[in-house]
């Protein structure tokens, strides 16, 4: 299990592949939309472009996480990123972040590239949990972590200051076992 090689992931839209240095222009326009900021609780602050030059630049030099960009086939656009992230290889599991700017939003991508990234993670990495957390205010994330086999496992309580209001996120995994049984496509929730 090595997260050292960055492969390409293919879908029937989205495609996922190691960034550049040519990504950060459009990397730098994505992280100044304010519902990326929003939604992913990054700051406010913009990102220097000499800073996001040396982050993508060597996102594919570094072997304890996967940085990947999202890109729509139709298009040939890059749209976001999926990240593995804090591997931990002895218990073989890792943390799972995805975001995609206004012009992939809406179409299934961020779902597909969630399905892409995490069938990786167990198929080729042989990982046995992958989890991540999504603010409440972001229901839409929630709703695509849960179409691709995540489950809410519980709230961590006041994670994130916004607009002078303390917001709550929703701690969810997917453990190995799970993604056998569904590929990332479970049935409907048991009420």
């Amino acid at each position: 299990m090595s997260f050292s090689e960055k492969p390409v992931l293919t879908g029937e839209r989205t495609a996922l592949r190691p960034f550049t240095a040519d990504d950060v222009p459009v990397m730098a326009e994505i992280l100044r939309d304010p519902d990326v900021l929003r939604l992913t609780g990054s700051p406010v602050a913009e990102f220097g472009a000499e800073r996001l030059r040396q982050w993508y630049g060597t996102r594919s030099e570094q072997p304890d996480r996967m940085d990947l960009g999202v890109v729509d086939r139709a298009t040939g656009e890059l749209v976001g990123e999926a990240v593995l992230f804090e591997w931990d290889e002895h218990n073989r599991n890792c943390t799972f972040r995805i975001l995609v700017g206004p012009r992939g939003r809406d179409r299934g991508l961020g779902t597909e590239a969630t399905r892409l990234i995490v069938g990786h993670a167990f198929e080729q990495l042989g990982l046995h949990r992958v989890s991540l957390h999504v603010f409440t205010f972001n229901p839409r994330a929630r709703r695509a972590y849960e179409k691709a086999g995540f489950v809410a496992e519980g709230v961590e309580r006041q994670t994130l200051l916004h607009d002078g209001e303390w917001i709550d996120a929703v701690r969810m995994s997917v453990l190995a076992h799970e993604w056998a049984a569904h590929r990332g496509r479970p049935g409907p929730p048991a009420l």
